[in-house]
This record gives structure tokens, C-alpha cells and sequence, in this order.
């Protein structure tokens, strides 16, 4: 089963390998002198740690880098399944349209600022106690800041965004009033609440800060990840794709729109 779901999960990878690389820098490299060289302080870019909870075992890597994006991307789906699924989607996540940054604002409102982005690798000891055993893996952000347009579809995942209804009263929608726990789940509720086709795009972060809890992962079973910088504890993923994203998102509109993201001259 784990070979089936590290197939399916090279679509996440592409995508993450996409948003950390859309925008590349170079640098020409120059021979420094003893005196300079005694005046350099640095750190190195990758950063590893490991931790456990509730019986399994985390490795943690991370990239340290602060990224500014502008990108537009279309049909996402991940964990694709062959049989009955809860929907007609048959997808664990099923994005038509996921926008970072928009063109309909402000200059600053263009680009999306994603901080120290990484994979983490769950396992945990195998019944002989003599191996261990690759339970699956997350990526995700330490911080992420700004307007991201999305139409979804179909979300498995622990979300949560704040918005306004028509005549001003606050409303959210919460996968934790899923009575299956947000499991493939096509966003409808039951009012007062906001549904997934009404959220055409979230500001991610306030005032306080970024928006510190978007990742996704894939797991053969339910597991609880670690937090840390005192981000509440997270909801347990369960198996197959699954995203979290709770922390600091307000809605754009509550009307299912989707901001505009074009290139700069159009």
C-alpha cells in the first residue's frame, strides 16, 4: 500500500518543488581574504531535527529561506481513489484553481511570502522491534502571508476560515462540523456557516503575524504531528492526502469569486 501511495504522492512533490523553485537566484562566487573571512558569521540552509509523539518517530527537514511567489495553478488533485468515494470527485483533494498572490489590488498584494519551507518523515518500530517502519511523510511552511485565490472542490483536511456573510455577520466554515471529520468532504454545511464554494480565496495572516500551520501530508494511518512556536495542536491527520491549514485565514468574499492574477501588463 505505502508504494501505491508514494506513486500517487509525486504529484505533492512536483507541486512543492514548483513553489519553492519558481523563483531561483544566482550568485558569483569570489575568493575572500583572511581578514574577511574573520568577520563572516553564516548558517547553514538545511536544517534537520528529529522528535516523537504518541509512538512515532519524526525527522524533520527544513529549508531555510524566505520565498516570494506569484503563481497560478489549476486542477490539483491528490490521493486519487478507483472506488466508491464520498463524492463524485473520488479525490482526497480536489483543487480546480489555487492562485498565489493577485493582480486586482495593491502592488504588495501580488506576491504570496512563504518562510522556511519542509518535509517531515514519520515512522515508527515494527512489530519485531528489530526495524522500523515508514508510516509517510508532510510538507509544508513554516509561515505563509498574503492573498492565495482557490476554487476547491473537494478538501480531506482539518480548515478553518473566518468570513463575512451579506449583512455583516461573522461566519466560518470548519471541517470539524463534518459529521465524517472533514474526510473528502465537498464543503457543505448548514447555516450560518461558509461553505467551500462560497470561499473563492483567503488572506492568509493579520496584523499578528503569518498564518504558521499549511501542510500536507501522506499517511497509511491516522497521525497526530508534532507543533511547535505556539501553534495549537493539530487535528489528526488522517490516511491517504490530507491537509491542514487553521491558523489566520480570513475570507476575500464569501461569494465564490476568485481575484484575478495576471501578469504584470494585462
Amino acid at each position: 500500500m505505502m508504494t501505491t501511495l508514494l506513486t500517487r504522492w509525486r504529484h505533492a512533490l512536483a507541486l512543492l518543488t514548483m513553489i519553492c523553485c519558481t523563483q531561483m537566484a544566482t550568485a558569483q562566487m569570489r575568493a575572500l581574504s583572511e581578514a574577511e573571512l574573520s568577520s563572516m558569521h553564516g548558517q547553514g540552509i538545511v536544517a534537520m531535527s528529529n522528535t516523537s509523539l504518541n509512538g512515532f518517530d519524526f525527522s524533520k527537514v527544513s529549508l531555510d529561506a524566505d520565498i516570494t511567489l506569484s503563481a497560478n495553478l489549476r486542477n490539483v488533485r491528490l490521493g486519487e481513489y478507483t472506488y466508491a468515494a464520498r463524492n463524485g470527485s473520488g479525490a482526497d483533494l480536489d483543487i480546480a484553481l489555487l492562485q498565489f498572490g493577485r493582480s486586482d489590488g495593491s502592488e504588495a498584494q501580488r506576491l504570496v511570502h512563504i518562510a522556511n519551507p519542509y518535509f517531515e518523515f514519520v515512522y515508527r518500530n515494527a512489530a519485531d522491534g528489530a526495524s522500523r517502519e515508514a508510516i509517510g511523510m508532510r510538507f509544508g511552511f513554516d509561515a505563509i502571508s498574503g492573498d492565495i485565490g482557490m476554487k476547491i472542490n473537494t478538501l480531506s483536511g482539518s480548515m478553518a476560515v473566518t468570513g463575512r456573510a451579506a449583512d455583516g455577520s461573522s461566519v466560518q466554515l470548519d471541517t470539524r462540523s463534518d459529521a465524517l471529520g472533514g474526510k473528502r468532504w465537498d464543503g457543505g454545511c448548514t447555516a450560518p456557516c461558509l461553505t467551500l464554494a462560497q470561499v473563492g480565496g483567503v488572506t492568509a495572516g493579520d496584523a499578528s503575524g503569518p498564518s504558521r500551520d499549511f501542510w500536507i501530508s501522506l499517511l497509511k494511518t491516522g497521525v497526530q504531528f508534532p507543533t511547535a512556536n505556539g501553534v495549537p495542536a493539530a487535528d489528526t491527520a488522517q490516511a491517504g492526502v490530507w491537509l491542514n491549514w487553521r491558523d489566520k485565514l480570513q475570507a476575500i468574499n464569501t461569494s465564490g469569486l476568485v481575484p484575478a492574477n495576471l501578469p504584470k501588463g494585462r
